[in-house]
């Protein structure tokens, strides 16, 4: 049984980054454009951990993190956020168990974040050839 994801990030290229770096690791990954979306999508699955945009349309991350929070059956979802450095949201957003930033190595600081909720289980996978 596969670690499944949720990435939720309006940019396409900030999205499929990260769906394919979960993908490579063996994560079964479900995505969607914005919050309004996730929520539905968390409808259908239950994700082991939830990487969010914080600024997206009709419903952004904050939004969608206080949502989950809010709800007993999500409550204990990891969330990790995946935003500009500039976005302020550091100052008002509590709730998630990690941040990284778009504007730097998002491979790189998305393994530590990986490391740091799942411990050992979340190495990436290793090369057959």
């Amino acid at each position: 049984m596969s670690v499944v994801a949720l990435v939720v990030d309006d940019s396409m290229l900030i999205r499929h980054t990260v769906c394919r770096f979960l993908e490579v690791r063996g994560f079964a990954v479900e995505s969607a454009t914005n919050g309004q979306e996730a929520l539905e999508a968390l409808k259908r699955v239950r994700p082991d951990i939830i990487i969010t945009d914080i600024q997206m349309p009709k419903m952004n991350g904050s939004e969608l993190i206080t949502a989950v929070k809010n709800d007993p059956a999500l409550a204990d979802i990891p969330i990790v956020i995946v935003a500009g450095r500039k976005s302020g949201f550091e100052d008002t957003e509590k709730h998630a168990n990690y941040t990284i930033f778009k504007d730097i190595d998002i491979e790189n600081q998305l393994a530590k974040a990986l490391q740091a909720i799942f411990g050992a289980k979340a190495q990436p996978a290793r090369s057959s050839i």
